[in-house]
């Protein structure tokens, strides 16, 4: 698979539909891996464009009508858009985008990645590297890892649709489609591409790894 336009935009569309054309994302002809790494120039460069409903500080852009409370800590570049909510000891890094209404529970982290509309984390998840669609919920203590520490060659390769996906990249999470739902404590390992609608078991394990030769 090529990292195109054409194969950028049938992946993306596939998995999280209409927005694939939200403006953080329409722009970027790129593979999901490829947002992921550059989300902090991303998130950064869309900071500049919002309107004045949104409150500026240390490369963190709020929205009015969103909830942040005590505790919580979100490094910049980061926007967090109308309606969120991120509860006390929530820890948002590395470039973080939550379009509306999404929620980010007590003790869940979330790192370099886009949650769009109505996505929800639990507490204590961790959300590394990835890109949410609308509607994706993760039960309590559901991980989405992001580095393949257990192998020797930590790039990522995904088995997909017949295909071998090389990734060029040691760090990416998941591409995770519209309505997802992961179980509490599932476990999504590094390099997966989630259909819209799925729903994983409670303690599952969720792996597209693909087999290495030699």
């Amino acid at each position: 698979m090529s990292s195109g336009l054409e194969d950028a935009r049938k992946l993306l569309g596939c998995f999280i539909g209409s927005c694939a054309d939200h403006p953080l994302l329409a722009r970027r002809g790129e593979m999901p891996w490829h947002l992921t790494r550059g989300v902090c120039a991303i998130v950064a460069s869309h900071i500049v464009e919002l309107g004045v409903e949104y409150r500026v500080a240390g490369g963190v852009a709020v929205h009015r009508t969103a909830s942040i409370e005590t505790g919580a800590i979100v490094k910049g570049p980061a926007i967090i858009g109308p309606r969120c909510f991120i509860a006390a000891t929530a820890y948002l890094r590395g470039g973080v985008f939550l379009d509306e209404d999404c929620i980010v529970g007590p003790g869940a982290e979330l790192k370099s990645s886009f949650a769009f509309k109505g996505s929800k984390l639990a507490h204590l998840n961790f959300v590394g590297d990835s890109i949410l669609g609308e509607g994706v919920n993760c039960e309590a203590g559901s991980i989405i890892a992001n580095f393949r520490n257990e192998s020797e060659d930590k790039r990522i390769r995904i088995a997909f649709d017949g295909e071998i996906i090389d990734t060029g990249t040691e760090k990416f999470g998941a591409l995770v489609g519209n309505r997802v739902r992961l179980g509490a404590n599932a476990v999504v390992a590094p390099g997966a591409l989630i259909l819209p609608g799925t729903t994983l078991p409670r303690l599952s394990l969720f792996d597209q790894q693909a087999p290495q030769v030699g």
